[in-house]
Parts: structure tokens; C-alpha cells; sequence
């Protein structure tokens, strides 16, 4: 079993940052593929960015390439996800994610543990 805790969240206005941690516990975090999602009102869970378990290979979704950036700190057992330029459509609660096996996938399905979720307000 692993729980998973965000933190980090909050209102922001346009063009600013945000630094989410999810902060993990249980079984080994360093085997795990970590993954960041979104989910606006009304809308469905979206894939945001995902890290391998060892870190040396990420992806992120088109719609925040060159803003966001997702990294881990095994030691810490903590994964990371800067949001610069921050825009109004990025407003949603953001939910950690980890999936048994290093590789990540894009789908939330492919995820085992969850995170509560955060809630990052972006004003313009």
C-alpha cells in the first residue's frame, strides 16, 4: 500500500508559479512511476505529466510543454511538479498519482494509489 499526500496548491494569478509536492509513504517509492493529473469542474481526470521511477525519462501533456515540469527526489520520497506561466484553464484540483512498475503511461487507469488532490486557483 502507498499513500500519497499533495500540498502546495493554491490561488495564483495569471503568468505566476506553483510548486505541488506529493509526498509518499508505504512501499518502496523508488519503484514506482509517479504521475500528475488535473481535473477541472465538469470535466474529465486529465493526464498532466509523469515521471519514470527512475527519473531519467518524464512526459508531460502538450497543453503545459515548456511550462510544467515534473522530478522526483527518491531520498525523499517525494515527487515534484513546477507549474510556471500559470493560465486560468490550468484551474482544477490536482491529483498525485503512482503506478507499480517504472514506466509511466498517460492514462489514469494505468495508476494504482491516488492522492486526495490539491486545489490550484489560477486568476486572470
Amino acid at each position: 500500500q502507498v499513500q500519497l499526500v499533495e500540498s502546495g496548491g493554491g490561488l495564483v494569478q495569471a503568468g505566476g508559479s506553483l510548486r505541488l509536492s506529493c509526498a509518499a509513504s508505504g512501499r518502496i517509492f523508488s519503484r514506482y512511476a509517479m504521475g500528475w493529473f488535473r481535473q477541472a469542474p465538469g470535466k474529465e481526470r486529465e493526464f498532466v505529466a509523469a515521471i519514470r521511477w527512475s527519473g531519467g525519462s518524464t512526459a508531460e501533456a502538450d497543453s503545459v510543454k515548456g511550462r510544467f515540469t515534473i522530478s522526483r527526489d527518491n531520498a525523499k520520497n517525494t515527487v515534484y511538479l513546477q507549474m510556471n506561466s500559470l493560465k486560468p484553464e490550468d484551474t482544477a484540483v490536482y491529483y498525485c498519482a503512482a503506478r507499480v512498475g517504472g514506466t509511466y503511461y498517460r492514462g489514469p487507469d494505468e495508476y494504482d494509489y491516488w492522492g486526495q488532490g490539491t486545489q490550484v486557483t489560477v486568476s486572470s
